[in-house]
């Protein structure tokens, strides 16, 4: 039986994130196991007068690709793929994995080569998002492998995705735009302050933000959704932190990190579990020791850890930063193939705004 659930997600993604228009052109890229939400955005997409395009991917492929390929096949980037960045108006990424750990015994020099590849691609991508010329959107599609990730059962699982979307909510839009408003309010304060001050359980770091853009997410490019993110002055970020959650990237994990950060790099670097991990991500290329984002979780609905960044990024009384690159539109300059997040629980913290408390225990109080 089809779930009405994702018909609504489905409308919401492409009327309210994407807000496709006659005639634009969409490419959804999904894994093959997200097949029922590809079938409801491809019905609605056509419904919105668009011209859809479709990139399914098969389990297993990835791992064929680095396993087998040569350096050369490895770092080689499409003219398709150049081409498509030029030409699509919306892009809709749907994760659906069937085994989320495919990737882990791949060496991570071999991840990094093919990120370091692409780092063009990616930077041509951003360009056309900043400008206005394209529309992109992030999202989850309820798997057995995601579910098991969140110690859940699928339908627990199928239960947490959906509300964190508020598709259990009557109307959910209205409620997005709502998370816009209380984001936005949070985003001018910030905005007005230059030195960011954070002090919690073995973390004591500062950053500059003054002239950059704090930006509200709120369902657009991800969803769901709930932070508000920029990026600091590249050379402003000194001291240490030590991220509270696994840090997940590409089916591998590094546990318990630990970052030293002097003038804006990393300096000192430190993992419980996959610490080889954590220095060839480091190693990516120069940009990727220092930070391109940082950011505060607003979602109040998620509170509990499942190895899915989207989610997890998003959690009320989280910080996360991102090692690598930054997004433009928030005035960040530093360069990377490598955009990480990395979560930290900030409910026994406090943040401090040129000197001014306006958080603790996980809440802004301003």
């Amino acid at each position: 039986m089809a779930d009405p659930r994702v018909d609504q997600m489905a409308k919401i993604l492409i009327n309210y994130s994407l807000a496709i228009k006659p005639g634009d052109k969409l490419m959804v890229r999904s894994d093959s196991a997200a097949a029922p939400l590809v079938d409801a955005v491809f019905r609605e997409a056509i419904r919105a007068g668009a011209h859809i395009f479709t990139r399914i991917e098969l389990p297993h492929l990835a791992e064929i690709r680095y396993r087998e390929s040569s350096d050369e096949q490895l770092t080689y980037v499409s003219e398709l793929e150049k081409l498509e960045i030029e030409t699509i108006d919306a892009y809709l990424h749907i994760v659906g994995e069937e085994n989320t750990k495919a990737l882990s015994n791949v060496d991570p020099k071999r991840l990094a080569m093919r990120r370091a590849a692409r780092k063009d691609l990616t930077q041509r991508f951003d360009e056309r998002f900043e400008a206005g010329d394209l529309r992109w959107c992030v999202t989850v599609f309820p798997t057995q492998a995601h579910a098991q990730d969140a110690s859940m059962s699928l339908s627990e699982y199928e239960t947490f995705v959906f509300n964190a979307c508020l598709l259990d909510k009557d109307d959910p839009v209205e409620l997005w735009q709502q998370v816009g408003a209380e984001n936005e309010r949070i985003a001018r304060y910030l905005m007005q302050h230059d030195e960011i001050h954070i002090v919690a359980p073995d973390t004591d770091i500062t950053y500059r933000v003054g002239g950059r853009k704090w930006i509200s997410a709120h369902g657009k490019e991800n969803f769901p959704d709930g932070e508000v993110f920029t990026a600091p002055i590249e050379d402003s970020v000194n001291g240490t932190v030590r991220f509270t959650y696994p840090a997940i990237y590409g089916g591998r994990s590094a546990e318990d990190i630990r970052l030293a950060f002097r003038d804006g790099v990393v300096v000192e670097a430190a993992a419980a579990k996959g610490q080889e991990f954590l220095l060839a991500m480091l190693d990516t290329d120069a940009g990727a020791r220092r930070l391109g984002e940082v950011a505060f979780g607003t979602n109040y609905g998620i509170q509990q850890f499942t190895g899915n960044l989207l989610f997890d990024e998003k959690i009320g009384g989280t910080m996360h930063m991102a090692l690598g690159a930054a997004y433009k539109d928030s005035g960040g300059t530093n360069e990377s193939g490598l955009h990480w997040d990395i979560v930290c629980d900030l409910r026994e913290g406090r943040v401090y705004a040129d000197g001014e408390l306006c958080y603790e225990n996980g809440k802004f109080i301003i």
